[in-house]
């Protein structure tokens, strides 16, 4: 190899490091949050930031089932009320194998579509909207049955219409098209 190529190839090596430098520290530089062992990068919309998180291969796998992908993909902006594998694992035995079976898609687009509100809600406006309500909040979520915030202490919790529960374990998991809320417990309408 003569001296030029071997100042190309030097050249090209270390624009390349610069350039994969550059876009590491732009992602550096973004505010992220750990859910599930990754990274969610507010740069990323729901469905690139989702699939990453080990907690949640099921809430994917069924958002897939349902056809959502493209809608928590869109422009949003939405705010998602992300149940973790370990809520989905207090279903009883066989629901979630049953809900993802395509004779059940619409049961389970009412399921998931209820942890969706229209609008990008951090938990500091949730909390506002409690403290507002003397103790409560109720807000529409894109299934159209609405969903009971409440707060205990530090933490926010959220009652479906079948009086469950839910715990908002991780909170303002800020997203390109939205802000995801990680909870403990699948809700149900």
């Amino acid at each position: 190899m003569n001296t030029q190529s071997k100042i190309t190839v030097l050249a090209m090596v270390a624009l390349s490091f610069a350039f994969s430098g550059k876009v590491t520290a732009q992602m550096v530089k973004e505010k992220t949050v750990m859910v599930g062992g990754a990274a969610m990068y507010p740069s990323k919309n729901i469905i690139e930031n989702a699939v990453n998180s080990k907690d949640h291969k099921t809430l994917v796998a069924a958002v897939k089932a349902a056809g959502l992908v493209e809608t928590l993909e869109g422009n949003g902006p939405f705010t998602v009320l992300a149940p973790t594998d370990a809520a989905f694992a207090k279903l009883p035995k066989g629901t979630v194998e049953n809900l993802v079976k395509p004779e059940n898609k619409a049961m389970l687009t009412s399921i998931l579509t209820y942890h969706v509100l229209s609008g990008k809600y951090s938990a500091k406006e949730i909390w506002a909207a409690v403290k507002a309500g003397n103790g409560k909040s109720m807000m529409k979520t894109v299934q159209g049955e609405n969903l009971t915030f409440w707060t205990k202490g530090k933490d926010l919790y959220i009652k479906d219409a079948k009086g469950n529960s839910a715990k908002v374990t991780i909170a303002d998991v800020n997203q390109s098209n939205g802000v995801i809320h990680v909870i403990d417990t699948v809700l149900m309408p």
